[in-house]
C-alpha cells in the first residue's frame, strides 16, 4: 500500500500572549498557549488532538490557519511555508484550509439566511456566477443531509445538529484539502453527535479530506482518528496511532486520561489514576517537565530538564524521562 503524501507539517510552533501591567502597560510576562509543538499530517488521514481545557488545542488549529499569528515556528502546507505569506497569498491557501467551529450557532451570522452564509466564501474567492453559486449551494446542502429549500431559512430556525451541518457545508464550499474541526460535536446531544461524526467520515471518504480533529472526549477521538496527539500545558506529550495509544499509553498523563474513560464492559476493571493538584498557570509553568508537579512517577531529573519529544519505536512519540535511554 503506497504511503500517503505529507499534507501539513508543523515545526516548533509557539504562540505566546503578552501579559501587561503597570501604569504604562508594559509587558510583565507571557502566557505560553502553545510551546514548541511539532507534528505532521498525511493526506487523507485524521489526526486527533486531545487534552484538558486550556492546553492549547484550539490555539494550534487557529494558528495553522493563521486566524492567530504564530509567535515562532513554521507551518508548511504541501511543502510550502505559509507563516510569512501576505494576505493575498494566504487567501489563496485558505481555499484548501477550512475550519468547523465548536459552537454551531455563534459561528453562523444570524442576520443572513443559509444561502447567503454558504455563498459568502464563493464570493470572497470570486468563484462562479450567481447561477453557478446557487447550484453549488443546493448540491452541498444535499451532501450534508439537508434539502435545497433550507437555503432560504435563518440559523435560529434550525436545531444544533442542523446548524453544525450548515457549518460543515460552508467549510466544504471551496472543496478544501484540510479541515480543522474544533470540537465540532461537543455542543451537541449525544444522539446527534454520532450523526455528525458519521457524516464527517462519509465526507472524508467521498472528498478525500484530511482532518485535524480537536476534542476533549477521548471516546469520540478514538472513533474518528487515525493518529492521536495528547497535549498538556501547550506541549505535545504523546503522539501515535489510536490503537497503540489506547492499548498501551506511555506518558503518565495519557494513562491518567484514559483511566477516566468509562468502559462498556462491566467485567473489565480498570484502575483509576487520580492526578493530584491543579493544572499549573501557563503564565508561570513549572521548570523541567511541566507535568512533574502532578506526575505520580516524577523523578529528580523531571524537575530540572524538559524531556525531549522522541520516537520510542514504530512512530510512537513521547516526551517523558521514563523512556530516555
Amino acid at each position: 500500500m503506497p504511503v500517503a503524501a505529507e499534507l501539513l507539517s508543523v515545526q516548533q510552533l509557539k504562540k505566546y500572549y503578552p501579559i501587561t501591567g503597570g501604569v504604562f502597560g508594559r509587558q510583565v510576562g507571557q502566557i505560553k498557549a502553545v510551546d514548541g509543538v511539532t507534528f505532521a499530517v498525511n493526506q487523507g488521514e485524521t489526526l486527533g488532538l486531545v487534552g484538558e481545557s486550556g492546553c492549547g488545542k484550539s490555539t494550534i488549529g487557529r494558528t495553522i490557519l493563521r486566524l492567530i499569528e504564530p509567535t515562532e515556528g513554521d507551518i508548511l502546507f504541501e511543502g510550502r511555508s505559509i507563516t510569512k505569506l501576505g494576505k493575498a497569498d494566504m487567501r489563496l491557501i485558505r481555499r484548501n484550509m477550512q475550519i468547523v467551529f465548536q459552537d454551531p450557532f455563534a459561528s453562523l451570522n444570524p442576520r443572513k439566511n443559509v444561502e447567503k452564509i454558504l455563498e459568502e466564501p464563493l464570493i470572497v474567492h470570486g468563484i462562479g456566477s450567481a447561477k453557478e453559486r446557487k447550484k453549488r449551494i443546493e448540491e452541498m446542502l444535499e451532501v450534508v443531509g439537508m434539502s435545497s429549500y433550507h437555503a432560504s431559512r435563518y440559523p435560529h430556525q434550525f436545531s444544533g445538529g442542523q446548524r453544525q451541518r450548515i457549518g460543515i457545508a460552508r467549510a466544504l464550499m471551496l472543496h478544501p484539502k484540510l479541515i480543522i474541526a474544533d470540537e465540532p460535536v461537543s455542543a451537541l446531544d449525544v444522539s446527534i453527535q454520532s450523526q455528525v461524526l458519521n457524516l464527517m467520515q462519509d465526507l472524508q471518504r467521498d472528498f478525500g479530506l484530511t482532518y485535524i480533529f480537536i476534542a476533549h472526549d477521548l471516546s469520540v477521538v478514538r472513533h474518528v482518528s487515525d493518529r492521536v496527539g495528547v497535549m498538556y500545558l501547550g506541549r505535545l506529550v504523546e503522539l501515535t496511532d489510536k490503537d497503540r495509544l489506547y492499548e498501551k499509553p506511555l506518558h503518565p498523563y495519557t494513562q491518567a486520561l484514559l483511566s477516566a474513560v468509562p468502559n462498556a464492559d462491566p467485567d473489565l476493571k480498570r484502575e483509576r489514576i487520580i492526578l493530584q493538584g491543579d493544572v499549573p498557570n501557563p503564565a508561570d509553568p513549572p521548570t523541567g517537565c511541566t507535568f512533574h508537579t502532578r506526575c505520580p512517577q516524577a523523578k529528580e531529573v523531571c524537575r530540572r530538564v524538559p524531556p525531549e519529544f522522541r520516537d520510542t519505536g514504530e512512530g510512537h512519540h513521547v516526551a517523558c524521562h521514563l523512556y530516555t535511554s
